[in-house]
């Protein structure tokens, strides 16, 4: 099993962040004194020499016996490794967020290279504890689950472990394969360090990927224009390299599932989900079957509204023409968040409040910070952490309370310590986009006129659009894809027309696509780090529209219900986590409750046309 201790920035869709010095108020910086002082702390050191030795007396301590201990030593085993978890990821934590502070700095990549190479050596005696695991009686478990409370609170982590029963390897072709892990990571390094490095010219200005991605959003057309013309002429440029890294990825995973026996591509990232792949594909079709519902309608709305009979790919994400280019300070985005979430239950604004007093966000946009936002949940005895790269545009609100949403159900589920915390991706944005919900909701009803009811409507069905359609049709792409992979090596042109192919059918009949756009499923960074990680987006989105639904037809008691749920992390299945809402995933017709308040929104921008 390769462990990743990284935190994974979450891509705003396409973009928006970039340079920009606005006056926007103090903006907080991140305090990491929390995990470790500095690189050369004695605290870090001693952490390194306590992981070397923990790791070598679990391995002399257990190897070989786990199917000889009784049910208090096999506690014991537990909370041991959990330990070891909570030492590793703490160490990985400090030196992936100093690193996001400043991916260009030679130092920090170089501390966080040799943090990621001696973690996985220390931890590499380990690799038995899951295969051993496996391999014990599923009556030997069930039994110690009756006999001790305290290990049956566990089960829900045993039973993931188990899935993957069926797909392990030899315990030395597991040992390999960790090791390994080091040198496939190096491809994801290529690739994010290959992003970092693009140049584009704009106005007579080199800038980055990000600042370049930000004109798309421009009330200048001609400037959206330049940007989407430069982007593909990079993109074109470095097309070799980015086939090569997805090449490489997707023949390294053919392998891999292969041996593993793994049935389809995707049966992998279900299994870590937790999800079924039946409920993913019902989320599929529902969604492809929306297509001309929501983003063809929307789309010729927005046609309308920018007079233009043909949308253009850098028209996608253009400012509403009724839209003012406000720049909202951080003081303003901060008061509307936490007024919403107070507003909401005063328990969430109280989680949510040392965020801002204690450097546990990061906001400021600054040369060489990792593009993107995310919320990194450390480990369960410190807190999280947030990135932004605030711009003070208004969707950098909507950001903000994504993020702080994360942080909030990453508090809340720390309780259940290192190896239950952590939720399965479908139920990590959970809280994330239920905290945009409210903050939208709240913005609505302050809203002072239609205008500008019809601005925030206009940009949620966009943001829903982005999450939902956009994120299925990359989860086509992929699949198309891996599958295509397997007939052979891939040119650029094979993957533009793959890319091509997904495009058309989810924007609708309103666009027009220029030459060079083929190129843009080049900088998605999921494709690359997280395969089939992107239909979690759509996944969560739906399920938080269901939620809300649920929440305004019967508000009674339901902040508490919300409360356990985030309580919950990972400790339990999504079965059970919605039924005390009255609602269930694997029903088909639960992705189109989701989907009818998009349409709901859509419906209502149609009525203000008249």
């Amino acid at each position: 099993m390769k462990h990743s201790y990284f935190p994974r920035p979450k891509p705003l869709f396409d973009a928006n962040a970039g340079g920009g010095g606005k006056d926007l108020g103090d903006l907080p910086e991140w305090d990491l004194t929390d995990l470790y002082a500095s690189e050369g702390a004695p605290e870090l050191k001693r952490d390194l020499d306590w992981l070397e030795q923990a790791c070598a007396s679990f391995a002399a301590d257990y190897e070989g016996k786990l199917e000889t201990l009784d049910a208090d030593g096999f506690l014991e085993a537990v909370h041991r490794h959990e330990k070891i978890e909570n030492i590793a990821g703490r160490i990985m934590s400090y030196a992936g967020l100093r690193y996001y502070q400043q991916t260009t700095d030679s130092g920090r990549a170089k501390f966080m290279s040799d943090m990621q190479e001696k973690i996985t050596i220390y931890t590499t005696p380990l690799v038995f504890f899951t295969l051993e695991l496996n391999r014990l009686d599923d009556s030997l478990l069930d039994g110690f689950f009756k006999e001790n409370a305290d290990l049956a609170r566990y089960k829900p982590a045993f039973d993931r472990i188990r899935a993957m029963k069926p797909y392990q390897l030899s315990d030395e072709l597991e040992k390999f394969l960790h090791d390994l892990g080091v040198v496939g990571d190096a491809w994801e390094r290529l690739f994010d360090e290959t992003i970092a490095g693009l140049t584009f010219e704009m106005e007579g200005e080199e800038l980055n990927i990000e600042a370049t991605l930000n004109y798309l959003t421009d009330h200048d057309r001609s400037k959206r224009e330049a940007a989407a013309q430069e982007l593909a002429r990079v993109f074109q440029d470095n097309v070799r390299t980015f086939a090569r890294v997805h090449n490489t990825q997707a023949k390294e995973k053919e392998i891999l599932d292969r041996w593993r026996g793994m049935p389809t591509a995707q049966s992998g990232r279900h299994l870590s989900n937790d999800v079924e792949p039946e409920v993913v594909e019902a989320l599929r079709n529902a969604v492809v079957n929306a297509y001309p519902r929501l983003s063809h309608r929307y789309y010729a709305l927005k046609a309308k509204w920018l007079g233009l009979d043909t949308m253009q790919v850098w028209d996608r994400n253009a400012p509403l023409p009724m839209e003012t280019t406000r720049t909202v300070a951080w003081d303003e985005a901060r008061e509307t968040v936490m007024n919403a979430y107070n507003e909401f239950d005063p328990r969430m604004g109280e989680i949510a409040q040392p965020f801002f007093d204690k450097g546990w966000i990061d906001a400021a946009v600054k040369p060489g910070k990792a593009p993107g936002a995310f919320a990194h949940p450390t480990v369960t005895n410190v807190h999280p952490y947030v990135m932004l790269n605030y711009l003070g545009k208004p969707r950098d609100v909507m950001t903000l309370a994504h993020e702080l949403g994360h942080g909030v159900h990453q508090v809340l589920a720390a309780d259940q310590g290192e190896m239950l915390a952590s939720t399965p991706l479908t139920l990590a944005e959970t809280a994330s986009v239920f905290g945009e919900m409210l903050t939208f909701q709240r913005m609505l009803a302050n809203a002072k006129d239609d205008a500008e009811r019809k601005v925030l409507l206009a940009g949620k069905v966009e943001d829903m659009i982005n999450t939902v359609v956009r994120q299925i049709a990359f989860y086509d792409f992929e699949c198309k894809l891996h599958e295509a992979r397997r007939g052979g090596e891939l040119t650029p042109d094979d993957i533009n027309a793959l890319w091509m192919s997904v495009q058309a059918e989810s924007l609708g009949p309103v666009f027009e696509y220029m030459p060079g756009y083929e190129t843009f499923w080049a900088y998605i960074p999921h494709f690359v780090h997280s395969p089939f990680y992107v239909y979690a987006y759509a996944f969560g989105d739906g399920l938080v529209n269901a939620l809300y639904a649920a929440y305004q037809e019967n508000p009674e008691g339901f902040e508490d219900k919300y409360f356990d749920m985030l309580k919950a992390g990972g400790s339990k299945h999504h079965k059970a986590l919605l039924e005390p809402f009255g609602l269930d995933a694997s029903d088909p017709k639960f992705w189109d409750k989701g989907l009818s308040m998009i349409e709901g929104f859509i419906d209502q921008l149609e009525a203000m046309e008249g």
